[in-house]
């Protein structure tokens, strides 16, 4: 795989991860994001929608938040935003603390990954967990840490 994760790291982060902020979701049901975190959520995650031009709103229940800030504590960033925004989405999920860093499908940039690895992120990009969850798992409900 393009990010060079094993399976037995794909499977440790559905698995263990609980907190996460969904950059570029959508309440749009038909756009990928939207199916995603409906997924997301189905299986137990606590996921914060990000997406300034629906902040206020929500989306499966959950409240809408402008920043990846308002969307903290957190510990995954799911990236919905074209690869130019990756580089500044990292930056601030490192700031924020941030363990791991997932780029949906098509969403790739070596800089950027460099960057979080550097800091001590996990990286993962051009894959979706809804893909890998039913490649891997099914994982249901199981989380670990929180």
């Amino acid at each position: 795989m393009l990010d060079g994760n094993t399976d037995d790291t794909i499977r440790d982060i559905l698995t263990t991860t609980s907190r996460i902020a969904l950059v570029g979701a959508s309440a749009k049901p038909w756009r990928a994001s939207h199916e995603v975190m409906r997924f997301l959520l189905d299986r137990g995650y606590d996921v914060t929608p990000v997406n300034p031009g629906l902040a206020g709103q929500t989306i499966h229940g959950r409240n809408v938040v402008a920043t990846l800030a308002e969307a903290a504590p957190l510990q995954m960033v799911d990236v919905f935003r074209a690869s130019i925004h990756v580089a500044a989405l990292t930056d601030q999920a490192v700031q924020l603390g941030a363990t791991i860093i997932w780029m949906q499908l098509g969403v790739i940039d070596q800089q950027a990954a460099a960057t979080a690895r550097a800091a001590g992120l996990i990286v993962v990009m051009d894959r979706c967990p809804v893909i890998e969850d039913r490649r891997l798992g099914p994982f249901g409900t199981v989380r670990t840490k929180h």
